[in-house]
């Protein structure tokens, strides 16, 4: 891309996993002309999309890169709890765009260079020619209810303090999306689950997935979570729900969406 003056931007600049936003108020990435002028060195930018009407562009910065006056770098799972969701969303794929290009420099299968691709998000080896695309890995994520005012929660030891969410795990070589869902849930919490249907999916950048949301119905078993992956887990009533992951989640619109489904009122909750 070219370094010109492009007119007003966002710019989400990256130090490995840390974005570059601004140190007061709420969660904003930099608004400017160019790298240039927000006291960046020039680094080759990549178009991410758009917000409020305006160009959005990632830029991959260097490990030592020091914030620009007014602006601070802050780990993207970090923001987390208190970004837009807008935002969110276009941070989430300008991370995984660059750590695309910057682990794609060279060939998995004959080592040489690779050089941009066909399109704009591949590269294209200049010795083989074999053509790469950034990675998703698909996870399945389920709500898993009991009757119309229980739902199984789970914490895994990753988890913020007090949290719980619902049950994901990722879709191993030749499986469906459902046959994960019934692994994970008995592998997890040892309980069987039946009457699975789609709820929705998200972009996940943590590293480079897409979470495949659903619910299912409980079947039978008894809870037993699975050591070193779940510390604790078990069945909620909608009117005493424990702390939730933030809004902004798949995880949470599940279970904001069950909750209002049974009459229930969940803005309240963090």
């Amino acid at each position: 891309m070219s370094q010109n003056n492009i007119g007003a931007a966002y710019w989400f600049a990256f130090r490995g996993s840390a974005l570059l936003v601004r140190e007061e108020g709420p969660v904003r990435v930099p608004e400017a002309a160019s790298p240039e002028e927000l006291d960046l060195d020039p680094y080759p930018y990549k178009p991410v999309g758009s917000l409020d009407g305006r160009p959005c562009y990632a830029v991959d910065l260097d490990s030592d890169a020091e914030p620009p006056e007014g602006t601070v770098f802050r780990d993207l799972r970090g923001l987390f709890a208190t970004i837009d969701e807008g935002l969110f969303r276009l941070a989430g794929r300008a991370v995984q765009i660059l750590e695309f290009d910057r682990t794609h420099q060279f060939c998995g299968r004959c080592s040489a260079r690779t050089v941009q691709g066909p399109d704009e998000l591949s590269k294209r080896c200049t010795r083989c020619g074999t053509v790469y695309h950034p990675r998703l890995s698909p996870a399945s994520i389920v709500l898993v209810r009991r009757g119309d005012d229980e739902l199984l929660l789970a914490r895994s030891p990753g988890f913020p303090k007090g949290m719980y969410s619902v049950l994901a795990g990722f879709v191993e070589p030749g499986e469906s999306i459902e046959e994960t869902i019934s692994r994970e849930v008995l592998e997890e919490v040892g309980v069987e689950v039946r009457n699975v249907r789609y709820f929705g999916s998200q972009p996940w950048p943590f590293p480079h997935s897409l979470m495949i949301g659903f619910t299912a119905d409980y079947a039978g078993g008894e809870i037993e979570p699975q050591a070193g992956e779940i510390e604790d887990a078990g069945w909620y009533n909608i009117d005493a729900l424990p702390d939730l992951p933030p809004r902004v989640s798949i995880a949470r619109a599940m279970i904001d969406a069950f909750v209002a489904e049974n009459g229930r009122d969940g803005s309240s909750r963090g």
